[in-house]
């Protein structure tokens, strides 16, 4: 089940939701230092950690789902996110260079049909960097926060759920430490939380990050689909927006 994107984007307003954001944006930075001239997608709830690519990346466009919502990013300027179904996304096949996937494995109810698509959209030396609850975690135990809904996984489990799905993980990464509290203390301790976790109890991060490559040489089933005709993008109204995300 999707988080409405309301939720999303009060949550990545608070306090919380600061600290959460600049955790993981170092994660994921650590994973993907470097994108200059590459094609970036961010599907799902991916905008709180777009911003530090939106001056490097040769092109950069975030897809929203529809059960999820959507609203307008960036605030400053040009809209950069549209409305899609996630099982018929509307790029050409081999299009875009890495997909960040946010708030998005762990919601869908047509997992395997979305994760056909990232493949079919990306180059064959394309990226997909997945970013998902930790089951062991105690953020997907708490339901004060977006990862306390939906689907957590494991990372043997989201390794698993990568191979079966044509992609080969090649990297893995785990992030944010510090407890889901409204505690300004503790939140101003994250750091502290970070370098503690990542060296004394690893297994405990609130999410699990796997970068994984195409499997082009990998056998699929054989599926019954309808051919349709791919929708178009669904652009946001060009409106300034105060709150920033």
């Amino acid at each position: 089940m999707w988080t409405d994107v309301v939720d999303l984007r009060e949550f990545y307003e608070s306090r919380m939701g600061h600290v959460a954001r600049h955790m993981l944006r170092l994660g994921i930075r650590s994973m993907w230092p470097d994108l200059r001239g590459q094609c970036l997608l961010g599907l799902g709830y991916s905008t709180p950690y777009l911003r530090v690519f939106k001056e490097e990346c040769e092109r950069l466009v975030a897809f929203m789902p529809a059960s999820q919502g959507v609203h307008h990013w960036p605030p400053e300027g040009p809209c950069m996110v549209s409305l899609v179904d996630e099982t018929e996304l509307p790029l050409p096949d081999y299009s875009v260079d890495r997909v960040l996937l946010v708030h998005g494995v762990e919601s869908t109810e047509y997992l395997r049909d979305m994760l056909h698509e990232v493949w079919r959209v990306l180059t064959g030396e394309g990226r997909l960097l997945v970013v998902v609850p930790n089951r062991r975690g105690i953020w997907a135990r708490s339901d004060r926060t977006p990862l306390g809904w939906g689907h957590p996984y494991s990372q043997a489990q989201l390794s698993r759920l990568l191979r079966q799905n044509q992609f080969m993980p090649m990297r893995t990464g785990r992030s944010l430490f510090v407890p889901p509290t409204r505690s300004n203390t503790l939140l101003r301790s994250a750091p502290a939380w970070e370098r503690m976790g990542g060296r004394f109890f690893p297994t405990f991060s609130g999410v699990v990050m796997i970068e994984a490559g195409k499997q082009l040489y990998a056998a699929s089933p054989s599926r019954q689909r309808i051919k349709v005709r791919r929708p178009r993008v669904v652009q946001m109204p060009q409106v300034a927006r105060r709150n920033r995300v």
